[in-house]
């Protein structure tokens, strides 16, 4: 196995973007919603409105020039190519940070966090406070590779990204993640690698005891109840990823308006919106986030993530003693899975930062980036 770092250099054949609009173009769309919510999914004027978009203002060039500008390499590890972004601050002594994405996101989650984490100075902060970042495509996403065989669970990518950390030559480092990128973070925090000096989570998986469900607080009883409502109204997505993922995988590989009302679906329901999407991310953003999905045709190969973690779960649950890496907590209130202080202290035997901002959700990079930078740099400083 070769263990060489290369500049990936992101130029998509203009073949593929014709044929994308000839896609869009001849879409059979399906009859409106009979609700006036969202209810039953992304409503169809909002699906039209994007692909119109899509086919007529949308600048994939544009993209693609920010994520060769940011910096990309690839390099392989336990026989997988993995994509990365390596961006490193202009302070000399900055913080190595590992931030993983999760599903629907991509390396583009956190594209509105880069400079002020690289440059903080720059942007309203302190020079100490300075990150280098490392932020990988999970394997089956984006411009990683695609496993071709079972076995590629959250903890084989969390020692992936250990050997990833160390060819890149640091040897202290932090993480950072939510939604799977949650999983693997915590997963590292679990395993403490030499060098890992802590975690920031802004989304911790977990299951409350029936202790703490029948001695819940009226907020965390709430807690309960959006876990509750999440788990019945919004996770269809999750339960066919997790149980028949080549089922829906033909459809987002074939219809890119598929695809679209896929990962439009999520961003709807378990973000700080309200449902009305666009008020909180930018068209542009979305359709940037879908692409990193249709033009590597990665939306059977990212949902077989679930597949692999419904696998995992039933040989094994999460470990049973609290983690003992520092670690820190962000609870954004449009989250649907949180967890109380008191819950978590439980759960992590070193937890040196934790704190509820009154306004974001599941996406918290791109919901409310200022306030993810606070919180990043307020949990790394408590370990430095």
């Amino acid at each position: 196995m070769s263990t060489t770092i290369h500049p990936f250099h992101l130029a998509v054949p203009e073949s593929d973007l014709a044929d994308l609009r000839s896609r869009l173009a001849r879409t059979r769309w399906p009859d409106a919603e009979t609700v006036s919510d969202t209810s039953q999914g992304p409503q169809q004027a909002r699906l039209r409105a994007l692909v119109d978009r899509w086919q007529d203002g949308y600048d994939w060039r544009r993209c693609e020039a920010m994520l060769n500008d940011f910096g990309q390499y690839r390099t392989e590890i336990d026989g997988l190519d993995i994509h990365f972004l390596h961006i490193r601050s202009p302070e000399p002594d900055a913080m190595p940070l590992l931030m993983t994405h999760g599903w629907p996101g991509s390396v583009l989650e956190f594209r509105d966090v880069v400079k002020p984490l690289t440059d903080p100075a720059a942007h309203g902060g302190e020079a100490k406070d300075a990150f280098h970042l490392v932020i990988p495509s999970l394997p089956g996403f984006g411009f990683s590779g695609k496993p071709t065989a079972t076995g590629w669970t959250i903890d084989r990518i969390a020692d992936a990204w250990i050997v990833l950390m160390q060819r890149l030559g640091y040897d202290q480092w932090a993480a950072q993640g939510g939604d799977w990128g949650g999983a693997v973070t915590a997963t590292l925090g679990y395993k403490a690698p030499p060098g890992l000096v802590g975690i920031h989570l802004n989304m911790v998986m977990f299951q409350p005891t029936e202790q703490e469900r029948a001695e819940a607080t009226p907020h965390e009883q709430k807690m309960l109840d959006d876990a509750q409502r999440y788990d019945q109204q919004f996770s269809g997505y999750f339960k066919v990823q997790g149980t028949r993922p080549q089922s829906i995988g033909f459809s987002l590989a074939d219809s890119p308006v598929g695809l679209a009302a896929w990962i439009y679906a999520l961003f709807q329901d378990v973000s700080d919106s309200g449902g009305d999407v666009e008020s909180v991310f930018p068209l542009d953003h979305i359709i940037d986030d879908i692409m990193l999905y249709w033009l590597p045709n990665t939306g059977a190969s990212s949902a077989r993530l679930y597949w692999e973690t419904m696998q995992s779960m039933q040989r094994g649950g999460a470990p049973a003693t609290p983690m003992p890496t520092p670690a820190g907590i962000s609870m954004f209130p449009g989250e649907q899975m949180r967890l109380s202080k008191r819950w978590a202290e439980r759960r992590f035997a070193n937890l040196v930062h934790f704190n509820e901002p009154a306004r974001g959700g599941h996406f918290a990079a791109m919901e409310q980036p200022a306030v993810f930078v606070d919180e990043v740099r307020a949990t790394v400083r408590a370990m430095r």
